[in-house]
């Protein structure tokens, strides 16, 4: 029956006339839109075409992630419009939306429809549906080299022939077929009229009611047929698409009812399950027509890596040490080009920066303000630069060589007890890193609900950025059980965001998890180009955007330290007067003090500051020792070497240990001197349960600025923020209220 749709045209729906050529081609510039199921190689191809001209963006109102270039080829000006990976074209989903959304709407002059040579039938679904528009089409049949290497053998001219395209096979990551197709592109966009592609028919009963409705929309609604592709907006109409409904607004009209009536009682009432029957048909048709495959087939790889990977035993611990391994991998190679970093702006450029205000005769505050307010805060924000591009690199590796989407496989079950499935469980895990990328990975998450509710969760898993105020309050309270005390601070961030994880599911998230179908592609080894390409992407939105961010934040912090002019004490400056103000809140939890309370405030920026105002506002400095200054030619190599010194760190710390550096919390005779310091001060404001109330908030209040700034950035609202920063507070400050004031009524602490 398939095979019969397919071949048969006659009594397929005529298109009414449009008044003017809808695909007339523009001279100077061609607009391509490139369409594709997700893990069909699009990125990878689009990358491969463009490379560095890409520029990434968001689409319209929305976070999903938007890609454009323009570039010339043989002379010609091309735009190319990369739009979200689709398995269809209906309005289920965000991705579906704005692909539809953007082929009626803006009418490209041509679409490169990515098809996966490996899995024909499934990609063939999306392509009936884009036939559909009218819209000359040109396929990349892509990743063809590895279909040929299974032994399949696929008729392109069967293709072509059949759906009226173009085919041309390509390999994005061997940058193969890349030429042809865009002389394809320039040949189908020059002679469209001649190049559209034809019109599949879909059976007696559906072409019949199509041309009949069709014929009264050009009767009495002419204008609707010239602003939307006719035949799709037939097919839509008689699905009964509401999106399409509500856009039109058509009145009911008696002779289209007749034709849908007919088709139900010949069909059901369900005509859209009709219309995907017909459609996979006619997928399932055209393949089992042009592809052929070996009889004997012996096991794939993936096939033998997935009995591993996926085993109900050992799935899991097997996760768990590929996670290990990308944690240990990203904090050794990144920390010493960290550390490199911090030190060459703290040491060399403040050094410049100061003789060159001197040169100026800037006056004292003005190099102030430069040092520790913009030049110190933009440390802050490029030391985590290295360790967000390594992370981002690992995390683009697992996503392309195919490892990924088993990972969430495995955990996909446990995740469902909090609403959530187990894609959401990997930017979880890499909260124990760092809050900013993991927050940055829900866009690796295609339900918006599933983007907000991980995104809630994520502060609450302990970044690295906190370990500093564990650290210092262990060691002075709890040297004996320092192990113990630690762990139960990743376990307690675990267990509560299990807990709020409930509440959210009852409350704002009400309703079952949405249906997740979980797509294994093959494993591939990704392509190093593709990799930085990616990697770059996802970081350069942390580097650019929340730059900015905390280095304004750092100058405003920077003035409430020294404002009043003149201040002598740091209890008097604003931020010490705000503290003082905010001091009775934190008394019920046992550190009621204007220092603790102006270290959590100054925290809200990076938790690393906690430590570092403590020692401001704790330490009573005597005056600096003088040391000699450097010269210019001394400090650059200075750089030279400490780069060169970072470099060989980060290899050692691979290949000569497995700790991970960052988490091991080295500290030179100097830094433990000065920890020693603070730590016996501390004594003299705290007790043992304070202290461990007070690590507590900080485990659980909102993690840092950047933090904030990424969750604003990614799901395009305050709401939000507003929303995990209000029940982090009360959850931080209700947790250490228990714990003090529990602990208090069973005699502990004193």
């Amino acid at each position: 029956m398939t095979t019969d749709i397919l071949k048969k045209e006659e009594g397929a729906a005529e298109q009414p006339e449009r008044k003017g050529n809808l695909h007339a081609v523009e001279k100077r510039q061609i607009t391509i839109a490139v369409a594709g199921n997700p893990n069909c190689g699009k990125s990878t191809l689009i990358n491969a075409i463009a490379g560095s001209r890409l520029q990434v963006g968001n689409w319209a109102g929305v976070t999903v992630e938007k890609k454009e270039a323009s570039f010339e080829f043989a002379g010609r000006k091309i735009r190319l419009v990369d739009l979200p990976g689709t398995y269809s074209l209906s309005p289920y989903t965000q991705e579906e939306i704005i692909a539809r959304d953007y082929l009626v709407n803006e009418r490209p002059d041509l679409i490169v429809n990515v098809v996966d040579a490996t899995n024909l039938e499934r990609n063939l679904y999306l392509t009936v549906q884009i036939l559909e528009l009218g819209i000359p089409v040109v396929m990349a049949l892509n990743i063809y080299d590895e279909a040929e290497s299974k032994g399949y053998r696929i008729d392109i001219r069967g293709i072509e022939e059949t759906l009226g395209v173009t085919v041309v096979p390509t390999s994005a990551t061997k940058r193969s077929g890349l030429d042809e197709l865009l002389k394809s592109v320039l040949a189908t966009a020059d002679a469209p009229a001649r190049r559209t592609p034809r019109v599949l028919n879909y059976g007696e009963d559906v072409e019949k009611a199509a041309k009949l409705l069709g014929n009264v929309l050009a009767a009495n609604h002419p204008a609707l047929l010239e602003k939307y592709p006719p035949r799709w907006l037939l097919l839509k109409l008689m699905e009964g698409d509401s999106h399409v409904q509500q856009t039109v607004n058509l009145p009911s009209l008696e002779v289209m009812d007749d034709a849908l009536r007919h088709l139900r009682s010949a069909h059901g009432d369900d005509i859209e399950s009709l219309m995907a029957d017909v459609r996979y048909s006619l997928a399932s048709g055209l393949t089992r027509e042009v592809l052929q495959k070996p009889e004997l087939r012996k096991a794939e790889l993936t096939e033998k890596i997935d009995r591993v990977v996926l085993d109900r035993f050992l799935g899991i611990p097997i996760f768990f040490a590929a996670m290990w391994l990308m944690f240990k991998l990203t904090f050794d190679l990144s920390k010493p080009f960290a550390d490199f970093v911090a030190d060459t702006i703290s040491g060399p450029l403040a050094r410049w920066t100061t003789s060159l205000a001197g040169l100026i005769h800037a006056p004292d505050w003005t190099v102030s303000l430069l040092n520790d307010g913009v030049i110190a805060g933009t440390g802050n924000v490029l030391g985590f630069v290295p360790m967000i591009f390594a992370m981002m690199f690992f995390i683009t590796f697992l996503e392309g060589s195919g490892y990924m989407a088993r990972a969430a496989f495995v955990m996909d079950r446990a995740m469902h007890s909090i609403g959530l499935h187990g894609k959401s469980f990997i930017p979880m895990l890499l909260g124990f890193g760092c809050n900013v990328p993991a927050i940055y990975a829900t866009r690796t998450l295609e339900n918006p609900r599933d983007k907000a509710l991980t995104g809630l969760l994520i502060p609450l898993m302990s970044c690295g950025a906190r370990l500093p105020v564990y650290v210092v309050f262990i060691g002075a309270f709890f040297p004996r059980h320092g192990g113990t005390v630690l762990w139960s601070m990743y376990v307690m961030g675990i267990a509560l965001a299990i807990v709020m994880g409930f509440i959210f599911k009852r409350t704002l998230f009400k309703g079952e998890a949405p249906m997740f179908i979980m797509e294994l592609p093959p494993y591939r080894m990704p392509s190093f180009r593709s990799l930085m390409i990616h990697t770059w992407e996802k970081g350069k939105h942390f580097l650019i955007k929340a730059g900015t961010y905390i280095l304004a934040v750092s100058i405003i912090v920077w003035f409430l330290l020294n404002l009043p002019w003149g201040v002598q004490s740091k209890k008097d400056s604003y931020l010490g007067q705000i503290g003082q103000v905010s001091a009775p809140i934190l008394a019920p939890l046992g550190f009621g003090t204007w220092e603790a309370s102006s270290s959590l405030l100054a925290g809200l920026i990076a938790k690393e500051i906690v430590v570092g105002t403590m020692g401001e506002v704790y330490l009573q400095k005597g005056a600096e020792e003088k040391k000699e200054v450097p010269t210019f030619t001394e400090d650059l190599k200075e750089i030279g070497t400490s780069l060169v010194e970072a470099g060989h760190d980060a290899v050692a710390n691979v290949t000569s240990t497995f700790g991970i550096s960052t988490l091991s919390a080295v500290e030179d005779a100097e830094q433990a001197a000065e920890r020693y310091t603070l730590r016996n001060e501390l004594k003299k404001h705290f007790d043992p349960l304070s202290a461990y109330a007070f690590i507590t908030f900080v485990l659980l209040y909102m993690p840092c600025v950047i933090a904030s700034v990424a969750m604003v950035q990614e799901f395009g609202t305050w709401k939000w923020y507003g929303i995990a920063f209000a029940y982090q507070m009360v959850l931080a400050w209700g947790m250490a209220l228990v714990i003090y004031q529990g602990g208090k009524l069973l005699g502990l602490g004193g």
